[in-house]
């Protein structure tokens, strides 16, 4: 399911009881994780629905400079259904991340800086939007589930690592020092 494109939802199947329910046990498993997104072929269902939030509390063992530099900030809970990545805006920015799907690992990823999306929200009402730093990694990650994608895909297959070994030897690196180390390796 993870390697199929899922299926756009009528407003009138986003509005029923069966979705809204289960936007609801999404919303449970994303954060019971924890993570920052969840896609509903995740969960196995082939559906272009995916829920989002980043709590401030999972970004309290991250330095301020860290925060900075990934432009992260809290995000809201919130549904999107039907997105489409319409604007890609900035340059492409690199940093580690990971997947609900692939848990234990993780690789540094290209990503836009920025990004304007539209979307249906969870009453199938039409939405844009304009999201910039992790929020658009965030973003295009979930998209990327809705469309057959994977950060596999995108990442760059030198740097995939187990989380204990990112925290162990990455975590407090830079991703312009990632860069350089893997430039040294290369020309070893």
């Amino acid at each position: 399911m993870l390697r199929q494109r899922a299926r756009p939802l009528s407003v009138d199947e986003l509005r029923s009881a069966a979705i809204q329910e289960r936007i609801g046990h999404m919303k449970e498993t994303m954060r019971d994780a924890p993570g920052v997104g969840l896609a509903a072929p995740q969960i196995g269902l082939s559906l272009q629905l995916a829920v989002i939030e980043d709590r401030a509390e999972y970004q309290q063992d991250i330095a301020e400079e860290e925060l900075r530099l990934r432009d992260r900030q809290p995000v809201a809970f919130h549904v999107i259904a039907n997105p489409r990545i319409i604007q890609s805006d900035g340059p492409t920015r690199e940093f580690f991340e990971g997947c609900l799907s692939f848990a234990g690992f993780s690789a540094l990823v290209p990503r836009a800086d920025a990004i304007t999306v539209e979307c249906l929200d969870e009453h199938g009402e039409p939405k844009v939007i304009h999201a910039h730093g992790w929020y658009a990694r965030i973003l295009q990650h979930e998209i990327d589930h809705l469309n057959g994608a994977i950060y596999i895909d995108r990442m760059h297959a030198r740097t995939l690592t187990t989380l204990d070994n990112y925290a162990r030897h990455w975590k407090r690196k830079s991703a312009a020092e990632i860069q350089q180390l893997l430039r040294d390796f290369e020309t070893q």
